[in-house]
């Protein structure tokens, strides 16, 4: 059992690895981030990539099932607040067979609760040829060494790491205003707000995202999670974040639609984002409704026919609570000519 005493400052440990195929990257995008170059090879071959890849946020879940397998199951681990920066350095694409590396980078005690403490990590994802495609820096909360925290007993391991939806997945709500038209990078006005959607997240949606990537009990097992700090069962935070993907890509898709006949403007990839924030747990029967806000652009010096726009992202609880938030950037067409 890892404390939160047993991690030293320097330290840099590797996990085991994770091949990833087609039907892998497939199954994430189509509830997800289903954009083509993530769910259909042909199309992909047009996009700004050439081929298909990964989401950014399954490459993100990967890493953090490789996370629980390695040391996290086998800890005091609490949760942790959000994630300072993910930088996705390279596509992952079918084949690809991944692991992890973790290095310490600071301890500090909690000054607010003298039986936990704070271990901020340096995280990597790391292809077969031990090529960094993504990379990754945060807080993990950890028990000290005899307080009563600890991972409740279980098998929790038994499921492969790949996406399998529930029987009923949850649809994603659309706003009740209509959704403007895509826009190319010259049209982009900063400060204009987008409601994207909301969905509920269901106790068997928690549970089915937690079976792949995040096996800690309080995500998948109501008797677990009622004796942890959460209470009760409650969603991994890279579900929230898979979840606004998924509202964003709907959102893209009614842009296309109100854009008309005509060549409408296409997104490119993301290269990463900061600052993401867990400010409170989402709990089975929350429904979440998530926001993006566009707070920078400026054009792409390596590819001229794109630009990069920034947006400021929430998600917001029915009570009114925001619960998630991040800064984020991505790669969109600019006008042809």
């Amino acid at each position: 059992m890892l404390y939160f005493e047993d991690f030293i400052v320097g330290e840099t440990v590797d996990t085991g690895s994770i091949a990833v195929s087609e039907g892998d990257i497939v199954a994430f995008a189509s509830r997800f981030d289903a954009q083509d170059f993530h769910v259909d090879p042909e199309a992909a071959k047009t996009s700004f990539v050439g081929t298909l890849i990964a989401s950014g946020w399954h490459s993100c879940s990967l890493l953090m099932r490789l996370m629980a397998e390695s040391f996290l199951l086998n800890s005091a681990g609490m949760g942790a607040p959000g994630i300072e920066e993910v930088k996705w350095l390279r596509p992952v694409q079918p084949d690809d067979v991944l692991h992890g590396r973790r290095t310490v980078t600071e301890i500090k005690p909690s000054r607010s609760r003298t039986d936990m403490g704070l271990v901020r990590f340096r995280l990597e994802l790391l292809n077969q040829r031990d090529e960094p495609v993504l990379e990754q820096a945060n807080w993990i909360m950890f028990g000290r060494r005899g307080s009563d925290a600890a991972q409740a007993p279980g098998d929790w391991l038994a499921y492969p790491p790949r996406y399998i939806p529930p029987a009923l997945p949850s649809p994603i709500e659309p706003p009740q205003a209509p959704t403007e038209a895509a826009r190319f990078f010259e049209d982009i006005a900063i400060g204009q707000s987008f409601e994207l959607g909301s969905c509920v997240f269901t106790a068997q949606e928690i549970v089915s995202f937690a079976r792949a990537f995040d096996p800690q009990p309080f995500h998948m097992d109501e008797e677990a999670a009622r004796a942890s700090s959460f209470g009760q069962l409650a969603a991994s935070g890279w579900h929230t974040a898979s979840v606004w993907m998924t509202t964003m890509v709907t959102h893209r898709r009614r842009q296309l639609a109100a854009f008309g006949p005509g060549h409408a403007p296409r997104l490119g990839p993301s290269p990463g984002f900061r600052n993401l924030k867990w400010s409170r747990p989402v709990f089975a029967g929350d429904r979440i409704t998530y926001r993006s806000t566009v707070t920078d652009k400026r054009a792409s010096a390596s590819r001229p026919q794109w630009g990069l726009f920034f947006h400021h992202n929430t998600g917001v609880n029915q009570d009114g609570n925001e619960v998630f938030s991040f800064d984020g950037c991505v790669f969109v067409e600019r006008k042809p000519g």
